[in-house]
């Protein structure tokens, strides 16, 4: 909170200081001292509730500007209505309040030009033009800024709420394949090994058989018990919500270690790696693939050879499981469901399986993408969070379509004073050679016959050189039609229709002319 007021009082201080100096240094007409004091204590009230009311601080940085200066514009107080108006766009939370602020300040600005003597069309011009640039446009720059900060937020919000909503998808999914591979093994192993304890029991306990043999039946029962053992230790791990993957295989085993173990076990098989090197980071599901094939072939044709193949051709692997035809008689293969499964999971991953006979015996071929190392269900986020680029991009063209309205509005308020200056000053122009033409006492509607159709409507009248007669109708006309640049202006009085009065006021910088002009 102290912080807070601290900046507010360098900000009152840092727009206190062009209010309080630029009459001093000649930038602005002298103000009376409670005019100035009637400015800082506006600035000083502004700085204080622009945090809470962001719309009532940008009005009290108008108000002394609109009193005290002609059509807003003022070098005082012109610095704090750009500050204002920018903080009422980074923090106003809604456009209505601040176009309804900019039109009070247009509307009353409108009133005083109506009721000042000066040219209403080059004053509502020059009110409209400061009100634009130093108002709307500082005002549309804050409401840029606020609003790219929320869209960004408004982003980054959405990002973390899609990855956690990933997130909490890919553990679901996890879980659901650490359950389904939990329930395949308790259908397929767990049976076949209470079944085999069962009979290695029954085994033991018959009579005639010999003491070696029923040695080998007991031994053959503890194993099958400690399998089934090692079953519901894994069952276990595949259920726990831990992070790691389940332990589908021997840690670290690689297909070529897999293939070395099946033939250890007695089963005739080779691997093929076509000299490449192992499938890299597709190795786990070529090794689900291998360890399928290779089970299917030791049940369906036992004691045909098998031939293991891997084939590396980026960005795909090819696994080639092939046996021959069976010497003993079996079942056909792919009754399973295993080949099935591992169809469906290469196919979302953009992959292919491929299994039946060949050649009179069966072959499974499985293409396996590059980006398959992270199989479904690992709970990894491998998918990149989709920014809503759409909705940001809408809210920057908006911004930047109303830039280009004000920008567009701001020329033709810019062109139309210029036109307005350019023709007012080139239609109040008398010739010097009629005015010398003129004479002192000549009827009202001879002189109108030379006289230009526009009068000058602010004329120097601290230049001239005597007072206008009293309560004569006194018109002024330019001396010349240059532009941007001091001119020598001709006052013409009228009273009871004639002229009583004619006088030469000089241009700006020049000695004043005495007996130029005067009564004759």
């Amino acid at each position: 909170m102290r912080t807070r007021r601290h900046v507010d009082a360098l900000l009152w201080l840092a727009l206190a200081i062009p209010a309080a100096t630029a009459d001093a240094i000649g930038l602005n007409e002298p103000r009376t001292a409670w005019q100035q004091l009637g400015g800082l204590a506006a600035l000083a009230a502004a700085a204080a509730v622009w945090r809470r009311r962001p719309t009532l601080a940008f009005l009290l940085a108008a108000a002394p500007g609109e009193a005290t200066a002609p059509s807003l514009f003022t070098v005082s107080y012109g610095m704090a209505l750009a500050a204002f108006a920018y903080l009422l766009g980074r923090h106003g939370p809604r456009a209505r309040p601040a176009l309804l602020a900019f039109a009070a300040v247009a509307a009353a600005g409108t009133a005083k030009v109506a009721v000042r003597d000066v040219d209403p069309v080059v004053e509502w011009l020059v009110l409209m033009a400061t009100l634009l640039f130093g108002a709307v446009f500082p005002w549309l720059a804050g409401r840029y800024w606020r609003q790219s900060l929320a869209l960004t937020a408004a982003a980054l919000a959405r990002a973390d709420q899609l990855e956690r909503e990933q997130r909490i998808v890919a553990d679901r999914a996890r879980l659901r394949e650490r359950a389904r591979i939990a329930q395949d093994m308790h259908d397929s192993l767990g049976h076949e090994l209470s079944l085999i304890a069962v009979r290695a029991g029954a085994l033991q306990l018959a009579a005639d058989l010999p003491e070696h043999h029923r040695a080998a039946a007991s031994d053959l029962r503890v194993a099958a018990a400690d399998a089934t053992d090692r079953l519901r230790e894994i069952i276990g791990v595949l259920r726990d919500e831990g992070d790691e993957p389940a332990p589908l295989a021997p840690p670290g085993e690689t297909v070529e270690q897999l293939v070395a173990r099946a033939a250890e076990s007695g089963l005739p098989v080779r691997y093929v790696a076509d000299g490449a090197e192992e499938p890299g980071p597709t190795e786990r599901l070529a090794y689900r693939v291998v360890q399928e094939a290779l089970t299917n072939a030791a049940k369906y044709a036992p004691g045909a050879p098998v031939t293991v193949a891997a084939t590396r051709a980026d960005p795909r692997t090819t696994i080639t499981v092939t046996n021959g035809p069976s010497r003993e008689p079996g079942s056909p293969p792919g009754g399973g469901s295993g080949l099935a499964d591992l169809h469906t999971r290469l196919a979302a991953l953009g992959g292919d399986l491929d299994a039946g006979p060949h050649g009179g015996g069966f072959r499974v071929r499985a293409v396996i993408p590059a980006d398959a190392s992270v199989p479904p269900g690992t709970g990894v986020l491998v998918d990149a969070v989709p920014l809503p680029s759409g909705t940001l991009a809408h809210a920057r063209r908006r911004t930047v379509l109303a830039f280009g309205a004000a920008a567009a509005t701001g020329a033709v308020l810019i062109a139309g004073t210029f036109g307005w200056y350019a023709y007012t000053k080139t239609h109040s122009v008398l010739k010097p050679a009629d005015f010398a033409a003129l004479r002192v006492g000549a009827e009202q509607a001879d002189v109108a016959a030379v006289l230009p159709e526009r009068g000058v409507d602010d004329p120097p009248v601290d230049r001239a050189p005597s007072r206008p007669p009293p309560g004569a109708d006194c018109r002024y006309y330019r001396a010349s039609g240059q532009l941007f640049t001091s001119s020598a202006h001709f006052r013409l009085c009228f009273e009871n229709g004639k002229l009583v009065d004619k006088t030469v006021i000089p241009k700006a910088g020049s000695a004043t002319e005495s007996g130029a002009g005067g009564r004759r």
